[in-house]
């Protein structure tokens, strides 16, 4: 069989997956799986032999198993195989389950979803060299350093008043001080401390310390943290290079020394979120606007810096919270980068919906927890049911309102998200998107209820919850391409929505602080100033260059709130919504005013009513206006201002300037015998 160019080997794990080949072969047909269904039962062993004919042909493979993932590889290896191998799982996703027999339509969809290449993701270089910091306040600090100073350049500082033995043999120095800023992370940590002192090395029964120094400077690449205190940083457990265990428990501290002593050499991260700081709306000539991605940031890896914001990639551990709240899409998750992940949400639920799936529920889960949570369910329970199409992403905290409406556009039924118990503090910002989409599918007669968290530990209890989701009505569908930016998708999918939708409004009322909306401004107070055009970070209001006139296009805007804190006459208000009528692409007029002409030339310029007003209140009111002339000159043009301003007297103006002798003229006019004009 073959899907996209790529060579798809299925295997029924020595026959523990009950794979009916009639009905594979049709759902996979209905998918573009052109070929034969040939099924395996023991493709890693006994049939290994097919997987190194289809090596041989030269394409690139898909193999429907990962257990045997390394087994695979090394065969390639072996072999020089120089091309493309892929590996999905359909045995805990979907062969291992008690609704197995119905499973076809589920497997060729997630055999169509694999076949989408994800794009690579940029990477964040790290170098740490193993200058180790270890910080705590007794004995238990100088046992974990003499761990480490075998493998790392080891400096303990304690803190506290701990009476502390000194070590027989100094074998890493030992200062004492207490850290109060720290800044950076694996391999570039900036530590400030107070009260900074070397030990003694006289130090007879206990540790005695020389004269202390404060807002003493000093840097290192790792962080043994073992004061049992106030973490050092924001989200201190995702910060790489900074240990922090229990100093009470062993395990746990044998376990960070472990971690901390491999943590010499180069290393590289993904760069997680691409920021884009020419759509960002975080501020504009010294006024806040939003503020989403700072509000929700766990790690302390996004700072203001005045207009827009700094994502550090080294520090950022990749929740997307950020990218799930971003209105503009100035902030991107890029874990896969690009659309790979919306083309291939597309593909899983296209081919569902042509393989003949009914009722789908979109499954979202991490691997870490939700791939061991899946795989628990399936060895030793029911296993998933059929109509639940699992998709795997990086953090379930990125996925933001064009994931989730992209989702019921593709013919998710229902969306079920499993979350562990690592992210329950970590859940703002995709509770904040989940209460958009339900906001919009309730408004389009869909009904609430379409978004379903799941934070159950046990396998069985999972199991029983998605059995247990009610059956709702879907929007047939959609054929569209996630193409474009975050607001783009959004678009799209809200598009497909309300065309199908059993209840279509043209307006749809949001929330306060949902991304879409209008503005309305009250045009008795207008000045048509435009500060607020200069502010809009997305191009939403606008002017006109040859008439006092402000315009608004709602699909720009995102209620970031710029305009309204700008505006000098506070008379701009902001109407959280969704305009599905043309109306919201085109541009409409909010004020618009005549334009005064100029008393000299009759240039158009300003604003009739706003220089009229500013004559009317400086007239006879105001020593620089005092007469005609000079309120005149408030009507006129900034060119004609300027002639007017040097035609008029100078009142520092002296006669006219006497014409100047040279020395040479008044020794000829003496030798000639003329007298000078002063003496005449």
């Amino acid at each position: 069989m073959e899907i996209d160019g790529k060579q798809l080997l299925i295997c029924n794990c020595e026959g523990t997956m009950p794979l009916d080949g009639r009905k594979l072969g049709k759902a996979c047909k209905a998918v573009g799986i052109a070929g034969d269904v040939e099924i395996n039962s023991q493709l890693c062993r006994a049939q290994v032999a097919n997987f190194e004919t289809a090596l041989g042909k030269g394409k690139p493979v898909m193999v429907a198993c990962t257990q045997e993932a390394p087994l695979f590889n090394e065969i390639a290896s072996e072999r020089a195989f120089e091309g493309e191998i892929s590996y999905f799982n359909i045995r805990e996703l979907a062969g291992w389950s008690a609704q197995a027999e119905r499973a076809a339509p589920k497997i060729a969809a997630l055999a169509a979803a694999a076949a989408v290449d994800p794009k690579p993701t940029p990477g964040v270089a790290f170098a740490s060299e193993g200058i180790c910091l270890v910080y705590g306040h007794d004995e238990r600090a100088l046992e974990a350093a003499d761990k480490l100073a075998s493998r790392l350049d080891v400096t303990v500082l304690l803190t506290g008043d701990v009476e502390v033995i000194p070590p027989r043999t100094m074998h890493f120095p030992i200062f004492r001080g207490r850290i109060t800023q720290a800044r950076g992370h694996l391999g570039k940590f900036s530590i400030n401390l107070d009260g900074y002192a070397a030990a003694d090395p006289s130090s007879r029964m206990q540790l005695q310390y020389g004269p202390p120094k404060s807002n003493v400077f000093t840097e290192c690449d790792l962080i043994l943290d073992l004061t049992g205190g106030t973490p050092l940083f924001t989200g201190h457990e995702r910060r790489d290079g900074y240990h922090r265990p229990d100093p009470d428990n062993p395990s746990a501290v044998l376990e960070a020394i472990l971690e901390l002593s491999e943590s010499v050499g180069e290393f590289e991260k993904p760069r997680y979120v691409r920021y884009d700081a020419g759509i960002c709306a975080h501020g504009r000539s010294r006024k806040t606007g939003c503020t989403r991605c700072l509000d929700v940031c766990p790690a302390g890896a996004i700072k203001s810096l005045g207009d827009i914001v700094e994502i550090d990639g080294h520090v950022c551990a990749g929740c997307g919270m950020c990218a799930s709240v971003c209105p503009t899409g100035a902030a991107t998750y890029q874990l896969p980068a690009g659309d790979s992940l919306f083309m291939r949400l597309r593909a899983l639920l296209t081919a569902y919906d042509k393989a003949e799936g009914r009722d789908a529920v979109l499954l979202l889960h991490d691997e870490r927890y939700g791939g061991e949570l899946l795989s628990l369910m399936s060895r030793a329970g029911p296993g998933l049911p059929a109509n639940v199409l699992p998709l795997a992403i990086n953090e379930i905290t990125q996925v933001g309102i064009d994931f989730l409406t992209s989702a019921l556009a593709f013919g998710a039924e229902q969306i079920a998200i499993l979350v562990g118990p690592e992210k329950s503090g970590e859940l703002e910002g995709l509770a904040s998107q989940i209460g958009l989409v339900e906001t919009v599918m309730e408004g389009l007669g869909y009904g609430a209820g379409r978004v379903t968290l799941l934070d159950q530990v046990d396998p069985d209890a999972v199991a029983e919850a998605l059995n247990d989701l009610p059956r709702m009505k879907k929007a047939p569908a959609g054929s569209f391409l996630p193409i474009g930016g975050k607001r783009s998708r959004t678009g799209l999918a809200l598009a497909h929505l309300h065309a199908k939708a059993p209840a279509p409004v043209d307006i749809l009322p949001l929330p306060k602080g949902a991304p879409f909306g209008t503005v309305q401004v009250d045009t008795s107070g207008c000045t048509l100033c435009l500060a607020c055009v200069g502010a809009c970070p997305t191009g939403a209001l606008s002017d006109d260059p040859d008439r006092p006139l402000l315009a608004f296009n709602e699909e720009a805007c995102v209620q970031c709130g710029l305009c309204k804190n700008t505006c000098p006459e506070q008379v701009i208000a902001l109407e959280p919504r969704f305009n599905f009528t043309t109306e919201a692409k085109n541009t409409r007029v909010l004020n618009e005013a005549e334009p005064f002409h100029c008393l000299r030339c009759g240039k158009p310029f300003g604003v009739a009513q706003s220089v009229e007003r500013i004559a009317d209140q400086l007239a006879d009111k105001h020593p620089m206006f005092m007469g005609g002339p000079a309120v005149e000159r408030i009507m006129m043009c900034e060119d004609c201002r300027v002639v007017v301003q040097f035609d008029a007297a100078q009142p520092l103006a002296s006669g006219v300037r006497p014409r100047i002798r040279t020395t040479d003229e008044d020794l000829r006019n003496r030798a000639l015998g003329i007298a000078d004009e002063e003496d005449t």
